[in-house]
């Protein structure tokens, strides 16, 4: 893994007078595995450099040319060459406009409000990040909130977006030896709360004239001055130094009036075992783990907090105990999550990641259509089977009814409802956030809508289901399946991929029909006395309810021609010869009078290729008929279903079973047995999980030829 970070332009690297930013990166550096495949890219005048893998970027000064953009210009020429697999960009969001041309991952660091930047500052500019940048990392909490301020909730919840405090190493103190000193260190402004600070200061130390005072820093800008025979201003100090002081001090004090995005003096004093007090200001709070916060900022209330700890010796004590003892932002512990996110979005652990997420029960937003605009009567569907199968393996899942959701918004302005249904599917993954994305059948949500949540959310999986036949008389059903499919981590189909000739890059995978416990509740093979002896039923009309007219199905003439040859058979036909379809209930209650059931799908038989008739009439125990040139019977055995070559030798058999009471109960239990243990929807619904989030399994009808 290759690594380039890009330093704000004229931030100092160097030990002579560092900022903030420039001692997080180094420290963090240290420590990473990835350590010796980092390069620091800045420009400084300072000769002494912070680590040895710091590139200078050497600029010669130009009239009314920005030297920010050649800043940027030259290290773009250098990457170009080099690379990387990350470029990591520090507090510089107007960068990004520069180096987004670079296909590599982009990762940017706020270490300031992202508002008051250049580049950040307009709601456009924030989403314009997010959907460049691979990570956008913040130093707190606060920040964070600052740059969703005005976002769209689908964007708060976006992986992309991470809190890394910034960090300071743990060493031990020995608090037997601090001094009777309480400290301020930072920028000696109104900003800073240096005026507050030296009001309070001077009448503590008038009352008690047993502690003394250190002050820390500069300001060239604003003069503001204090005197006091036992206070000290040491000016500006390099860090160790600082720390070096914080190691003696017995009270660190941060009173800063703006909104700090984090507050480095606070961490490292905590780090120090000092009793530290803060102003509620920005991210300050997420500074310390134990210490006082200022809530009313004013000299008097100052005044007192440090009064109090000087009256109650024991207090003081707890407090320094505390602060060191529950202090965790090491550089260590910061260290290692960078180099977490660095793996994520190179992919280097992506494995392990999708196992770890699996051990823990997930989220499922399962997109189909649910039917619920149809009272029920298409309830018995393989949405439905699915969902059971998900909620089954303890997941939590959330249906998503699109062909509902379009139905109930569409309007003169939506004529169709897609766009409707396009934004509330955004609402829905902001507020639900899953882990997965299952599609079924879901033409109406935008393939553009995939990708921006692709790119926003790039941790959640997509995979899709499709269950319609997608053979050269159906192309326009595989142009369905391949709309969306450069996008999906895995799809299914219920015909065999390899007859498709699918592309090979897609991970496409046989999904069988799945059979449920609480659908498929029949046990026909038990029946003494029924009514028909073939069951059969097709329709053009699902949605509607009724058949659609003058529409012709090709199997009308296979059935009928099969009813002419087959005299003193009972059957019971829908769907055709001016008999309407049957659902729901009434088309339980049809079955279970019937002792064979016909799975006859349109077109020619393709491989693997049926209807989910099949799982419904072999689920419900009846003993099932199928074209053996679907060679679905390769997952049967000759006991468990009855294979047909034509129409004649599907006649013949047809009598022969209807005939024998014991022999077609037993291939029917047999069946159905063999269809629950398989091909159930909690199997079912576990391939498609596994397979989305590559994990290796192998499913019983996979180890099929």
């Amino acid at each position: 893994m290759k690594v380039s970070i890009l330093l704000p332009y004229k931030e100092n690297y160097s030990p002579t007078y560092p900022g903030a930013v420039s001692i997080f990166v180094s420290s963090t550096n240290k420590l990473s595995k990835y350590k010796n495949n980092v390069t620091i890219y800045g420009s400084t005048s300072y000769k002494k450099k912070l680590s040895s893998n710091y590139v200078n970027i050497e600029l010669k000064k130009k009239i009314l040319r920005s030297q920010s953009k050649d800043y940027v210009s030259k290290f773009l020429e250098i990457q170009k060459n080099i690379n990387p697999d990350i470029i990591e960009i520090h507090n510089r969001p107007i960068y990004v406009q520069q180096l987004v041309q670079l296909k590599t991952n982009l990762v940017l660091y706020f270490h300031n409000d992202p508002i008051t930047m250049i580049g950040s500052k307009s709601v456009g500019e924030r989403v314009s990040l997010l959907t460049t940048c691979s990570k956008i990392i913040f130093n707190s909490e606060w920040s964070k909130k600052q740059f969703l301020k005005n976002l769209k909730n689908f964007y708060h919840k976006s992986k992309k977006l991470e809190v890394i405090h910034q960090s300071t190493n743990k060493t031990k103190v020995d608090l037997t030896k601090k001094e009777n000193l309480i400290t301020f260190v930072g920028k000696l402004n109104s900003a800073k709360g240096y005026d507050i600070f030296g009001d309070a200061i001077i009448k503590i130390l008038d009352k008690y004239p047993k502690w003394k005072a250190l002050v820390i820093g500069d300001e060239p800008r604003e003069k503001i001055i204090f005197n006091h025979k036992s206070l000290k201003n040491l000016g500006f100090q390099n860090h160790q130094k600082v720390l070096q002081t914080f190691n003696r001090t017995s009270i660190a004090v941060a009173c800063s009036r703006w909104e700090e995005p984090f507050g480095r003096t606070s961490l490292e004093a905590a780090s120090r075992g000092c009793a530290v007090i803060i102003s509620n200001r920005g991210g300050l709070p997420e500074t310390i783990t134990n210490g006082i916060i200022l809530r009313n900022l004013k000299p008097r209330t100052l005044f007192d907090a440090i009064e109090n700890l000087l009256i109650n010796k024991n207090k003081l004590k707890v407090l320094q105990k505390q602060s060191i003892k529950n202090f965790y932002l090491t550089d260590k512990l910061i260290s290692e999550k960078i180099d977490h996110y660095r793996e994520v979005i190179t992919k280097k652990i992506l494995f392990n990641i999708n196992k770890d997420r699996l051990k823990n029960k997930i989220k499922i937003l399962h997109v189909t259509n649910f039917n619920e605009r149809h009272n029920g009567r298409l309830f018995y569907n393989t949405g439905k089977r699915l969902n059971n199968g998900f909620i089954r393996l303890n997941h939590s899942v959330l249906e998503f009814s699109d062909r509902d959701i379009v139905s109930y918004y569409r309007n003169i302005n939506d004529l169709n409802g897609s766009k409707r249904l396009n934004k509330k599917l955004l609402e829905v993954i902001s507020n639900y956030v899953p882990d997965i994305l299952v599609l079924g059948h879901a033409d109406l949500i935008k393939k553009e809508t995939l990708e921006f949540i692709k790119k926003n959310y790039p941790n959640i999986k997509m995979a899709q289901w499709f269950l319609d036949r997608m053979d050269s008389d159906w192309i326009n059903n595989k142009k369905r399946f391949l709309d969306k499919i450069d996008l999906m981590d895995a799809s299914f189909c219920t015909t065999d991929p390899v007859s498709l000739k699918l592309n090979k890059k897609h991970k496409v995978f046989y999904m069988p029909n799945p059979v449920d416990q609480s659908f498929e509740r029949l046990e026909n093979y038990k029946n003494k006395f029924f009514n028909n002896d073939v069951f059969f039923a097709m329709s053009h009309g699902v949605h509607r309810g009724i058949l659609k007219k003058g529409k012709f199905d090709q199997r009308e003439v296979f059935i009928n021609r099969l009813i002419n040859i087959t005299p003193n058979i009972r059957f019971d036909l829908y769907g055709m010869n001016n008999i309407q379809p049957i659902w729901a209930d009434n088309y339980l209650l049809a079955i279970s009078q019937c002792k064979i059931g016909l799975n006859l799908s349109q077109g020619k038989p393709a491989k693997y290729y049926s209807s989910d008739r099949f799982s419904q009439l072999i689920g419900n125990g009846l003993l099932v008929m199928i074209d053996e040139n679907t060679k679905i019977g390769n997952f049967f055995n000759k006991d468990e279903i009855v294979l047909y070559r034509n129409v004649n030798d599907l006649s013949e058999k047809i009598v022969k079973y209807s005939n024998d009471n014991v022999l077609r109960n037993k291939i029917a239990h047999n069946g159905q047995k063999k269809y629950f243990k398989y091909f159930n929807s909690t199997n079912i619904a576990e391939f498609i999980i596994n397979k989305s989030f590559g994990v290796k399994k192998k499913y019983f009808w996979e180890n099929i030829n």
